[in-house]
Order: C-alpha cells, then structure tokens, then sequence
C-alpha cells in the first residue's frame, strides 16, 4: 500500500528586500493589491531578490527530506514558510496532519515562569490538551533531565537546559510532519544522541524535513536530499553522496599560509600519478584506492644538517585524516644547495569522498625545532562510489567462510 503525501509543495517562491524602508513601503502596496484582487508578478523591484525561487516536491509519511546548503540559501526560508511563520509570494503548499517545527527550541518560553508552568503553556500552544500534558508531564522532565530544577524560573536555565527543555516539549507531540532547523547543532554529546535516537524512532510515522550543515546527520537519517544554491535547487534525489558531493565540492579552500622559522620554504607541491611507469602531473581529482604522488620542492635558506618531512591530510572539517612522517622511516634529510626536492609515494589512499588540503611540515632532526609549516599548500578532490563518515576508509578482504570453516572444523 502507498503511503500517503503528507507534504505537498508546488512552485512556491518567496522575496525578500534588503531595504527596510523599501520593504515596509512594498508591503503595503502588496496588502492593497490583495485587497483589489491584484497578484504581484514575477519582477523583482529594486534592492529585492528572491530567497525561494519555484520550489516543488512531495513527501510521504516515513520520508526524511534533507535541506543542504550554504548559509543564506534558502533553507531555513523554506522551513519558515512550512511552518506558515513566512507567507509565500505565489505557489501553494498542502500540509496534512499535525505540524511540529523543532526551530528555535525555547524561544517561546516565558523567562518568569518557571520549567513546569512553561511545558504546560508551551505543550498548549503546541495543540496538546491538558490531559495529554498530563500524561507525558514525567516523560518531557525526564528527556530533558531537569528534574530537580523543574521549578526553577526558565531565566535561570542555561542556554543547555532551555534547548533540552524545548526539544523534549516538541518531540511529545507525535506529529505527522517533523520540521527539523538545526536544533542538534548545540548541546552535549549524549542529548545529541539521545535526540537523534528519539528522532529515529518517530521517522517511520512522520514526513520529515531536516536543515542540517551536519552532513553525517543528514547521511544518518535521510532518505533524500535538496541541494539549494541561490534560493534555487541545484540538486534533488535519493542519492545522498551525490548531493552531500556538490555541496562539498562549492566550499572554498583557505589560502597558503607559512609559519615556522623560515629557515626552510615550500617552494612548489604538486600531484602525481604514475602511468607507464612514468610521473605525469594529476589533475587533483584522485580515485580512492590509487596510489598518489607528492612531488615536494623545497628552498633551503639556511643549512641544515638534518631535518624531518611530514605532510598531513585535512578532510574539509578541518580534521586530520592521515599523516605521514619520513621520521617513522628514519628518513632525515639534508641539502648541499638552496634547492631541494623530494617524491613522497603512497601505494594505495583511501579516504572520503570530498575536498582535502595538505599541511607540509620540515622540522630539525637534533632540536624539534620547526623550520616551516605550509597549511593549505595543495587541495584535492576525493572521488568515491559512496559516502562514509571515518576520516579514512579501509578496504580489507572479504571471504565467505564455508560451513566447516564457520564451525571451526
């Protein structure tokens, strides 16, 4: 049996101006063209632009759609305008069911009363009866573990506790639609769990939408994903490493930067693969499991009688994804003239699909001390046929066992 669509969206679009004196001055003149019966048109006037740009899709009871995007896309204008707190410019939007939006959590408390006259108005507000609060009173203190300070006035709650508080109201409510906007981006490790444990459980009964930059949260849970640059979709589908690809593909990559003494400089860096036995320069796309090349020249602007080479791989949340140290090889290095270069060769590379950045780094052998240090000297793109979320990937050996080998005979 299919299920039904319980999130209905057909070519909304919304604007927006940067004016605030233009602004109000458009709408008024937009509200007396409502009341003549007058629909506005597709030009923007001036100082405008449109935050949502004919935006359509369908989601079913067990979906959960992720939102990616850069800041200032139009996520967060999309989920607003689900949740009717933005009216749209023309389109239509079909929502059946109970609505719960986790956005904000805690804004709309009241910072006098305390945490429980706060879950009794909030859970109302929410469209819970008395008797429903009543019943799920012990469970919202318990989720959001504020028990000893259930009567505490909310104004006295940390910034932790209000969220803990807020989210542990809203998930009560067993909606039909789920409106998710960041609300894990705070927070200890273990509510975090525990929300994405909750969330979990009700994703089977709800049509959910998920605004997250978190993309191993939207790999975790979602089962399709938009892309959206510019107020305009770039990418829609089931193929979540595809999506979660061309957002990672847009990031910028930082400038080279030099630290360290310079009394060694990175002169050049450059990618190779071998072909025909040959070197032949990369086109900084590698292919998870080739070998990979660094092809490392070096100015040596004060001697050295010995000194260590290491090169670190960043993923694009900045953490260290693999390092490799000529001091682990009892590789020490020394140079005759002001020029000096090396090839560092790594059989086989497996890392995640997305964009790195390599550090270099040449320390003295006999004091430690640092002689240069390049952050951002090269970036590469990762291609893989999937998306993980360990900073490397391995590929092992596979092989089924028969049944006398699985009974240890």
């Amino acid at each position: 049996m299919e299920e039904e669509v319980l999130v209905k969206v057909e070519n909304i679009s919304k604007k927006f101006c940067k004016s605030l004196k233009r602004s109000l001055w458009y709408g008024m003149h937009d509200i007396a063209h409502e009341f003549t019966g007058h629909k506005g048109g597709d030009e923007l006037r001036k100082d405008e632009f449109w935050a949502l740009k004919d935006i359509s899709f369908e989601l079913k009871r067990g979906e959960c759609l992720g939102l990616i995007g850069h800041n200032g896309a139009g996520k967060s204008t999309l989920l607003k305008t689900l949740n009717g707190l933005i009216k749209p410019d023309k389109g239509k939007i079909t929502m059946k069911g109970r609505v719960c939006a986790l956005i904000e959590l805690g804004a709309g408390f009241n910072p006098i009363l305390t945490g429980r006259e706060n879950i009794y108005i909030n859970a109302s507000v929410l469209g819970l009866t008395k008797k429903e609060i009543d019943a799920k009173f012990d469970d919202i203190v318990d989720f959001a573990e504020i028990g000893e300070f259930i009567d505490t006035p909310f104004q006295n709650y940390s910034s932790g506790m209000k969220i803990r508080l807020g989210f542990a109201v809203a998930i009560q409510m067993e909606p039909d639609v789920l409106l998710v906007d960041e609300v894990l981006a705070v927070g200890d490790l273990g509510f975090v769990i525990k929300c994405l444990n909750r969330i979990s459980e009700i994703l089977p009964l709800t049509a959910t939408i998920f605004v997250s930059h978190n993309m191993p949260m939207i790999s975790r849970i979602c089962t399709r994903i938009i892309y959206f640059v510019d107020g305009l979709i770039s990418f829609v589908g089931n193929d979540i490493p595809q999506g979660i690809e061309h957002y990672s593909s847009s990031f910028k990559i930082a400038e080279m930067q030099d630290q360290g003494s310079g009394e060694i400089q990175l002169e050049e860096i450059s990618l190779r693969k071998t072909v025909n036995d040959q070197y032949i320069l990369h086109n900084y796309i590698h292919e998870n499991g080739d070998s990979l090349n660094f092809l490392i020249k070096l100015k040596i602007k004060q001697k050295t009688p010995a000194f260590f080479l290491s090169i670190i791989i960043f993923n694009q949340k900045l953490i260290e994804a693999v390092s490799c140290f000529s001091r682990e090889n009892s590789e020490q290095f020394n140079s005759n003239s002001d020029d000096f270069s090396v090839n560092l060769s790594i059989p086989a590379l497996y890392l995640n699909r997305g964009c790195h950045t390599i550090t270099i780094v040449a320390t003295d052998a006999i004091t430690s001390k640092m002689l240069c240090r390049t952050t951002n000297a090269i970036s590469f793109f990762v291609r893989s046929k999937f998306q993980g979320w360990a900073t490397c990937i391995l590929p092992g050996k596979w092989e089924k066992l028969t049944n006398i080998e699985q009974n240890g005979s």
